[in-house]
């Protein structure tokens, strides 16, 4: 049972915790399902030939899914971003979906991308979701390239996992972030730069050099953006 708490306004002022940034009342902000509207729910599709994305309905309740499937030879298949949105500093993103890989070893599966390229950005991506060696493993990655590992989980090929991940973008490290995997926290990151020089969106799929002579598959269902965890459970 999720436990909620009414906090003095003098802890409220000083706290920096996910929670506490977020507003009071839930609401879905963005429907990123497959069913609401296919890869037009991404600002873009970004998947190196031959790979692609296709939209299978397995008859199991949950309708369309999104199958981001990098083929040998290429290094991604991603959604980019969030159609007819821009995203800002100085608040609490909440993104919940469900998530199954072919195999434990799909590579990134996630990332808090930034804007730009080479000196247009101090950190590539601040926070990164990767599944190597039947692991999901997140980390912090600070300017400079200073990776940081905050949190890992076992990770079963073929199995559903429900995915909620909350972003406090902040400018300095006053941000934070924090992940929950199945319901259970398995990272909580405080004092974390999670918003770069020209912004951040979010990628979900599969992405790496070092699997590009294999077949990866990720499937995604249920995207949801919201403010606070209680939006996209």
């Amino acid at each position: 049972m999720r436990m909620r708490f009414l906090v003095p306004v003098a802890i409220a002022a000083t706290a920096a915790s996910l929670v506490l940034a977020a507003p009071a009342q839930a609401a879905v902000e963005w429907n990123g399902d497959a069913d609401n509207g296919g890869t037009a729910v991404f600002a873009s599709v970004l998947c190196d030939a031959p790979s692609y994305v296709y939209q299978p309905n397995w008859n199991d309740g949950r309708g369309k899914i999104f199958g981001f499937t990098k083929r040998p030879g290429s290094q991604r298949c991603e959604g980019h971003g969030i159609a007819g949105r821009t995203l800002s500093a100085g608040r609490t993103y909440w993104f919940g979906w469900e998530s199954m890989t072919k195999t434990g070893n799909a590579q990134t599966v996630f990332q808090w991308k930034s804007w730009g390229t080479g000196s247009e950005h101090d950190q590539n991506y601040p926070v990164i979701m990767k599944v190597e060696n039947s692991q999901l493993k997140i980390w912090y990655v600070a300017p400079g390239e200073e990776w940081i590992l905050v949190g890992s989980v076992p990770w079963t090929p073929g199995t559903w996992n429900k995915i909620e991940l909350g972003i406090n973008a902040q400018t300095s490290t006053a941000g934070s972030f924090s992940l929950y995997v199945n319901g259970k926290q398995v990272a909580d990151r405080q004092g974390a730069r999670t918003w770069d020089l020209k912004g951040n969106v979010p990628r979900w799929g599969t992405y790496g050099s070092t699997i590009t002579d294999v077949e990866s598959v990720h499937w995604v269902d249920g995207l949801k953006m919201g403010s606070t965890r209680g939006d996209v459970d």
